[in-house]
This record gives C-alpha cells, sequence and structure tokens, in this order.
C-alpha cells in the first residue's frame, strides 16, 4: 500500500449508526478479506450508502464514493491529464486514488455510468484485481486493504439501464430491502430523535406508501424519507406538514396519487 497518500477526509473516525439485519456484517468482512468485489442491490434509502460507511468505519479503511451519472467518463473515474502552469500534470481520479492508497472505492448506482465506463473496473474486479491507467501506459495492482463495491437499484431500473452479465458475475452481492417494521421504526426513532410513537407512525405511513406501486408509484416512501420527516417534528413542524413535505411531495407529482398519499397521512396522524 502506498502510505504517501493521505486520505484523511475520507476517513470515518466516527462509528456510523447501522442496525444489522442479517449476516450482511460477516458477509462484507469474508469477501473483504478475501479480495472479491461487493455488489449491494436495493431500493433508494434503504441503507447502501449507510452500511458501506459503517464498513468503511469497521475495518478501518478510508472511503471514497463516487455518484455514478449518464456523463462519468473512464477519465472522471481513472484520471486526466490536467494543464498546470502551462504543463501537462496527471491527476488520478478517484478509482485510481483508492488503488493506490488501498481505500474502498464506491460506485453507487453503477447502472447510470455509461456502459464504455463501467467496463474499466473488469480487471479490479476478477483474481487480475488490475487496473489499466492506458493514458499513462501504467498498470496498477490493487494492494490487500483495497475493496471494490458497487450498488444499483435493479427494481428501478429499465432494461437498458442493468448491469451486463459479464460484470454482475463478477461481484459478490448483497440484497438490502427496507428493514422489518420493529428496526426499521427503531432505525427511524434512532435518526431523527423522534418519540417512539411516532417512529412506528412514519414505519406504518412508510409502509402504506410502499402498496402503492400497482397504482402507478415507482417506489414508496423509503426509510431515508422517513428519517426526514421525522427530524422535521424533532424541529417543531407539524407531523402532517413534515410528512407532505419530506415524504408524499418527493414521491409523485401525480395529483391522484398525492391525494391517496395524504388520505393515508391523514388515517395515521
Amino acid at each position: 500500500m502506498n502510505r504517501n497518500i493521505r486520505l484523511d477526509e475520507h476517513c470515518i473516525e466516527k462509528e456510523p449508526y447501522y442496525l444489522p439485519v442479517g449476516e450482511e456484517i460477516q458477509l462484507v468482512e469474508s469477501a473483504y478479506k478475501s479480495g472479491l468485489p461487493l455488489l449491494l442491490k436495493g431500493p433508494t434509502g434503504c441503507g447502501k450508502t449507510r452500511f458501506m460507511q459503517y464498513m468503511a468505519w469497521k475495518l478501518k479503511r478510508p472511503l471514497i464514493t463516487v455518484s455514478c451519472h449518464d456523463d462519468l467518463s473512464t477519465s472522471d473515474l481513472v484520471g486526466r491529464y490536467l494543464i498546470r502552469a502551462g504543463e501537462a500534470k496527471w491527476t488520478d481520479g478517484p478509482l485510481t486514488l483508492a488503488v493506490r492508497a488501498g481505500a474502498i472505492c464506491y460506485l453507487d448506482e453503477i447502472v447510470e455510468a455509461r456502459k464504455d465506463t463501467t467496463v474499466v473496473v473488469h480487471p479490479l474486479a476478477d483474481d487480475r484485481r488490475e487496473l489499466p491507467i492506458e493514458k499513462k501506459g501504467e498498470l496498477l495492482v490493487a494492494p490487500p486493504e483495497f475493496m471494490l463495491a458497487v450498488s444499483y437499484n435493479p427494481g428501478y431500473q429499465s432494461v437498458l439501464k442493468d448491469l451486463k452479465p459479464s460484470t454482475r458475475q463478477r461481484f459478490i452481492a448483497i440484497t438490502f430491502d427496507y428493514p422489518p417494521p420493529e428496526e426499521e421504526a427503531v432505525i427511524v426513532e434512532k435518526e431523527s430523535a423522534a418519540s417512539q410513537d411516532l417512529a412506528r407512525s412514519l414505519v406504518k405511513f412508510g409502509r402504506m406508501t410502499r402498496e402503492l406501486k400497482d397504482s402507478g408509484l415507482p417506489e414508496g416512501a423509503s426509510t431515508r424519507l422517513l428519517i426526514q420527516a421525522g427530524k422535521l417534528v424533532d424541529r417543531g413542524i407539524d407531523v402532517r406538514t413534515s410528512c407532505r413535505h419530506a415524504i408524499t411531495e418527493a414521491l409523485t407529482d401525480d395529483r391522484e396519487l398525492l391525494q391517496a398519499i395524504d388520505e393515508m397521512a391523514s388515517s395515521i396522524f
């Protein structure tokens, strides 16, 4: 590992709150020790990113997170030459930086990136554990401390935005979902400082919205949205108003669905 690279801003010093729902922690620890890459699948706001923050803290590794998008290029990940003081100087991208430093590189929503960009992780995600830097003619071999992790939401992607089998089959996969009601209420209570009763009511409301998929709602309220509503209530905002702005408006612009969700809120709060 290159110990000359300082990644203080990517180190997580304080333990993030994470409530295990299965054997995911032990599985990732085993994958890390075996040098295996990780694929997290699950709906938006169910805890995938928080889980990676917790694992980075537990494994004592810096966490470099990349939010993938349509314009993400290979150069954005690997690096590029930039002109500085009239001279072309190489600048590492986040993926290269993570490999050099033996950090965890987390590519969030990887299917949002272009197909020609995602293939750059292939040699890192198999037994080679290598990153070719073609523009420099350099081949980086990942140290044992390096880990590659990616995530995506399989329920929200179209056929055009899905992981290729040649990419998927390189990873150890873990499927995430919203926690069981009692555990989700504990998370909402802990993260938002909501009362126990309010947390349970918010979770009940969230689960009712998740049943609207057959009515045209792409996704129901995530655990993240429930926490945000709880935080507004903790700051003195009326619970119905909090739910409207932290949850309902975030889910849809469809007037009929908005009315249906408002009616759900009225039956609970």
